[in-house]
């Protein structure tokens, strides 16, 4: 007779050579941990988006210039560029920026080169007086700080200065950092001031001056000559040394005349007027934005930076009056994230193995429960060689494969377990059994939960790529855990598992049982209170003088203070605990459950199956599961939260955007800044423990920080406000905070205040976001002033306030040149022009050197000459006239020019080459921005624009409905490729029908949940909890029709009578027989999630090392991940429903439609 019974070849390879399985486990377990130590750790991942900006200077020059001059020629080369996907520009005073966003299968550095190409084809169009090139760089989301280094003391700025940039200069030399900015610092600078007066009685022009400094301050090489056997450089030394040298600078004047440049001009050794401010805590501060390099390690720059601090501190470096204050520092939340991640993945597994324990003995569920850390050191090996870091991303994918890592080692194990505990088979050919059993469900099993994942990995856009990492690490994890459960897995059961016994209860087995667990307690104490006393002996000096230690483990060092020893011993003490525990109440416990709980849940679930599938109740079953799913669509419609595009939790920092008019300047918005602050004081108190610092940036660091353009702005300010994190608020929330700071500075007249919440995810763009784009301006503005008041008198609720962001009034004063007169008098406009730049905004002549650092020489009129207009006007503008034989002449600016003041735009944005103004708004705590665009769309059809002039939502929206549209084809790619697997394994169509039908219906189990619970849908996470759900319904789906299949086929072999079943008796044996399992699976999924869906917090290094368990709910990753949890857990829930009860039922209909199939095709047969 043929062996009914298949071996799967692999592992029955691993049983007969455990040896070479338990080598292979050991080195898994060593090179997981060391490869888990040196993965680069970080809070968001380091995503590359190919995108590419283009920043250009030119000083003087007005937007509408701006954009003539230099925006449109730069942007004209780059429309050849193939793979561009979006070109974004802004033209400001003295600015251009252009934005290119690329297609994301196009590598970053080749974009870069395609623009840098275009920019050089540019070069010839733009003007030829820029001070320097366009400046073209890749967009890299780790460019910006990770942290601020803020200094302050009681000392002049001079000597602030250069202690911040000797630490700036030890901080970049670190190889986490990449770079360190400098903001709020004075920067020195030699001014040469010059009388306008004095000059032009002189016949001297600022070029004159500007042509002696350059050429008198420079080191020449002359060469070299041969003296005797030696070979000698020349070298002709003509550096200024000190600022004196350049008063006394000679300039002979038109006429030869020799004149001290200190008669005509005041130098002066001072700084730069200051641009940029800083403020920590009310207080003035000079800032070290601190950039880490892509792909290092955040802690580790983190603590790397505060080590040299605390260095230069011990060394003298740094006076005692010099005070350093860290802000910002992203390693904190990431120290955070990660913790409560790991913390949770604890606590998770702790309880996916209490549930194992329960239903499959502790010996079985450590076999089981291994597979978790065995996995997760594949997928740590796995990691470096792919690029990936440590992130939240990565840690959460870790821990959404926590339930379902275990579900191929519970399926091979209690299979293995439930084949040799009939008593008929031994422990090895049982394993080979049960493996070769369940190898092809396995399988496919694991292949259809990957599925869902698989077009997960190419979603496009910024926010695919931040979501790369988490169907990377599932499939990894998952194919780690397929490899653990048929390799290792098989090897310990043989070796350890025993058949289930009896308790023998007897007085002599409870005795020996009793002296066995106290000889284990003992040596487990003894051995913890041998680590505390290696602790106090070294440490803390008890009996030093006398007892040498020289016996300790690397493990026991790890802190450097010696807290590992104190670690090792609460883990003994708790080892200890547990088994006393287990003896006394666990043991008992499990051992009812199993004899109680586990028969009483077969038989009724026994019970139930006859009845589902008695007469029509299977059909009824099905059609009102039909039904229930509209129901459930029915009520989310009734009773949701809202739909909303990504979860926000509190906010852990609160920016308060500061916009004056475009040409306001630093110091005006620097004194509005301030009374900003006072408002937002006045909610949040001076000495508030909830707050952490408050930083305010004026110009430099006044932007979004998610924004790419972080260009200087003197008309913007930044306050930000730091809370402490989550675990240290006490439940207090710090969204009240928002909406009072958004009450209080609304009021404010003739600036334009922004509050909002830090990016909890990718970057998006605005939640509510009108743009108007066209090509003719005037037309654009008066459009878009028209559709404010359109939307603002439809008062809908929930919009803050909707802004404009364009800026029509930039002051401006004009200079109107009579060209006839220019002409006639032998002048051009870029003479005057250049004249008035150099009086006005001045010219670099050459550089000061001191040591190795370098400061401008900046010759302009004196301050007081440049800021009147009336002497501007009489500026001589000094030239020598070739009409004349070269003649000097000197010709008054109010001789051939007059002026008149004016307003210019702030700024003028363009996309794809079209003028484009957005009307913007932040949605309001509690309102829904779906429903808001949902209102104003409705409002648009009835608006009237101009022609000519498009009107769409963007923004957060148009990245919504890009997303929605992703995850609905990757839902119906991922069904596609399942059905494929199913249709392979079955080779069939009917079974992998019925397994399709249970994912559509396990939707349900989400819908009711989300409508009943009244929680929010957030497109992304419940989207892919949705998509992810197809995967691990389908595994418990084919458990059980897998084996009533084989059933069937092969009659029930395993209870020694072979005889062929029925099939309404196959279908009861096989759900009996699979309920274990899926009820494992399904438990082990949904406990594994319900830490972080409850934001379920303890800190198991404070409860261990310190007895301090710091226990809280909520959290930050509640907040983003929670939704994604309460999908998966939803899901499953009513998805166990449908695998234990639907399943048999459909399985039963198909067989009876084909049966009758068969028959009617049988009848037509004979009738023919």
């Amino acid at each position: 007779m043929k062996n009914p019974f298949k071996e799967s070849p692999i592992s029955s390879w691993a049983i007969d050579n455990k040896t070479a399985v338990y080598v292979l486990t050991t080195i898994l377990v060593f090179m997981g941990v060391s490869a888990y130590n040196k993965l680069p750790k970080e809070n968001f991942p380091d995503i590359v988006v190919p995108t590419v900006y283009i920043s250009t200077i030119y000083p003087g020059t007005s937007p509408a210039d701006i954009e003539n001059l230099v925006t449109r020629p730069i942007e004209k080369q780059l429309k050849g560029i193939n793979g561009v996907k979006k070109i974004t520009s802004n033209s400001i005073q003295d600015f251009s920026s252009v934005s290119i966003e690329f297609n994301t299968n196009i590598d970053v550095q080749v974009a870069k080169q395609r623009v840098k190409d275009a920019v050089d084809k540019a070069k010839s169009d733009l003007p030829n007086n820029l001070p320097r090139d366009p400046n073209v760089v890749e967009v890299n989301f780790a460019d910006f700080p990770i942290m601020f280094v803020n200094v302050s003391g009681t000392m002049d700025l001079d000597k602030l200065k250069k202690y911040a940039e000797d630490m700036k200069e030890k901080m970049e030399g670190l190889k986490e950092i990449t770079r360190v900015d400098l903001v709020g610092a004075l920067e020195r600078e030699i001014q040469i001031n010059v009388d306008m007066y004095k000059a032009e009685a002189a016949e001297i022009s600022i070029g004159d001056i500007e042509n002696a400094v350059k050429y008198e301050n420079m080191t020449i090489s002359g060469g070299n000559v041969n003296t005797g056997d030696m070979k000698r450089n020349i070298r002709i030394i003509g550096q200024f040394t000190d600022v004196s040298q350049i008063n006394n600078l000679i300039i002979r004047t038109p006429t030869g005349q020799a004149i001290y440049l200190k008669d005509i001009a005041q130098v002066i050794d001072s700084h730069k007027e200051k641009e940029s401010f800083a403020r920590l805590d009310h207080n003035n501060v000079i800032t070290l934005n601190i950039v880490k390099r892509s792909g290092q390690n955040l802690i580790n720059a983190s603590d790397n930076v505060r080590a040299i601090e605390a260095k230069m501190r011990a060394s003298g470096e740094l006076p005692a009056n010099l005070k350093v204050t860290f802000t910002g520092d992203q390693s904190n939340k990431t120290r955070t994230t990660l913790e409560d991640l790991i913390n949770t993945i604890i606590i998770g597994f702790a309880l996916v193995v209490i549930i194992l324990m329960f239903f499959m003995g502790v010996t079985n569920a450590v076999f089981v429960a291994a597979s978790v850390p065995l996995s997760m050191f594949i997928a740590f090996l796995i990691m470096p060689s792919i690029g990936f870091s440590l992130n939240m991303i990565v840690l959460f994918s870790f821990l959404f494969a926590l339930g379902i890592v275990v579900d191929d080692a519970i399926v091979v194990i209690e299979n293995t377990h439930r084949i040799f505990d009939n008593g008929k088979v031994p422990i090895l050919q049982a394993a080979k059994m049960a493996c070769g059993e369940v190898f092809l469900p396995v399988l496919s099993g694991t292949l259809t939960t990957i599925a869902p994942f698989l077009p997960l990995a190419f979603w496009p856009g910024i926010i695919g790529k931040f979501m790369f990492f988490l169907p990377i690490t599932l499939m990894i994890t998952l194919f780690a855990s397929l490899l653990v459960a048929y390799i290792i897995n098989p090897v310990f059961a043989v070796d350890f598992m025993k058949p289930h016994t009896h308790h023998d209860n007897s007085k002599v087995a409870k005795a020996k049982a009793l002296r066995k667990l106290f000889k284990n307690v003992a040596i487990t104490i003894g051995v913890g209170l041998l680590c505390y006393i290696i602790y106090f002996l070294k440490y803390k000096g008890i009996g030093h003088g006398n007892v040498n230690v020289k016996m300790y483990v690397n493990i026991g060092e790890q802190k450097g203070n010696g807290s590992g020893w104190i670690l090792i011993g609460n883990l003994l003490f708790a080892f200890a605990a547990v088994q006393v525990l287990f003896h006394f109440v666990v043991n008992k416990a499990i051992a009812k459950f199993q004899a109680t709980f586990i028969p009483a849940l077969m038989s009724r679930y026994e019970k139930i199956l006859h009845w589902t599938l008695k007469g029509m109740h299977p059909t009824l079953l099905l059609v009102g599961t039909f039904v229930l799913l509209i129901l459930s669509v029915m009520l989310v419609g009734k009773r949701n939260g809202g739909i909303v595009f990504f979860p926000k939790g509190d906010p852990n920092f609160i920016y308060t955007y500061v916009i004056m008019p475009v040409g306001t300047e630093q110091n005006v918005t620097d004194s509005v800044a301030r009374v900003v602050e006072k408002k937002i004081y006045s909610i949040i108190g001076e000495h508030n423990p909830l707050v952490e610092s408050v930083i305010t940036n004026v110009t430099i660091g006044a932007r979004d920080p998610s924004d790419p353009d972080q260009s200087p702005a003197p008309h913007r300010a930044k306050i930000g406000v730091a809370f402490v994190p989550f675990g240290q608020r006490n439940g207090a929330s710090t969204r009240d905070y928002l909406d009072k700071i958004r009450a209080e500075v609304k009021a404010l007249a003739g600036v334009q205040v922004i509050v909002d919440q830090e990016q909890s995810g990718p970057p998006t763009g605005k939640a509510i976001n009108v743009e108007l784009s066209g090509d003719n301006l005037e037309e654009l503005i008066a459009t878009s002033k028209e559709l404010k008041q359109y939307i603002d008198a439809k008062n809908i609720k929930g919009i803050e306030e909707l802004k404009s962001d364009f800026v029509d009034v930039l002051p401006q004063l004009v200079v109107d040149i009579n060209r006839e007169r220019l002409q006639r008098e032998g002048l051009s406009t870029a003479q005057v022009g250049m004249a008035i730049r150099n009086a006005v905004y001045g010219n670099e002549a050459s550089k000061f050197r001191e040591n190795e650092d370098e400061y401008k020489i900046m010759i302009r009129y004196n301050k007081e000459q440049r800021s009147s207009i009336d002497k501007l006007m009489q500026t001589k503008i000094t030239y020598r006239d070739m009409a004349m034989m070269g003649r000097i002449r000197q010709l008054p600016l109010s001789a051939i020019a007059t002026f008149h003041y004016d307003n210019s735009y702030g700024g003028i944005k363009r996309i794809n080459s079209k003028r484009v103004i957005n009307l913007q708004s932040n949605a309001l705590t509690g309102s829904n921005p779906n429903e808001i665009v949902g209102k104003i769309n409705k409002a648009l059809p009835a608006f009237k624009a101009s022609n000519g002039i498009e009107i769409k939502m963007t923004g957060e929206q148009e990245q919504q409905a890009e997303t929605s549209n992703f995850l609905g084809g990757a839902m119906m790619m991922s069904i596609g490729l399942i059905f494929f697997i199913l249709v392979l394994q079955f080779n069939g169509i009917s079974k992998p029908v019925i397994i399709i039908l249970e994912i559509l219906f396990s939707v349900t189990g989400v819908l009711l949940g989300i409508g009943i619970f009244k929680m929010q849908m957030v497109i992304v996470m419940t989207g892919m909890g949705i998509v992810a759900l197809a995967g691990i319904v389908v595994r418990n789906g084919i458990l059980v029709v897998e084996f009533i299949d084989v059933l069937l086929e092969r009659g029930d072999i395993e209870h020694g009578n072979g005889k062929k079943l029925k099939t309404i008796n196959a279908i009861i044996l096989g759900g009996k027989t699979r309920i274990t399992p899926v009820l494992l699976t399904t438990s082990a999924t949904i406990l594994g999630l319900i830490p972080l869906a409850i934001g379920l917090n303890v800190n198991f290094e404070g409860l261990i090392e310190h007895l301090q368990p710091h226990f809280f709910l909520g959290g930050d990753n509640v907040a983003f991940w929670g939704p994604l949890a309460w999908t998966m857990i939803f899901g499953l829930s009513f998805g166990t429903i449908l695998t234990l009860i639907l399943v048999p039922s459909m399985y039963l209909i198909i067989y009876k439609l084909k049966l009758n199939f068969n028959r009617w095709k049988h009848r037509r047969s004979l009738a023919k």
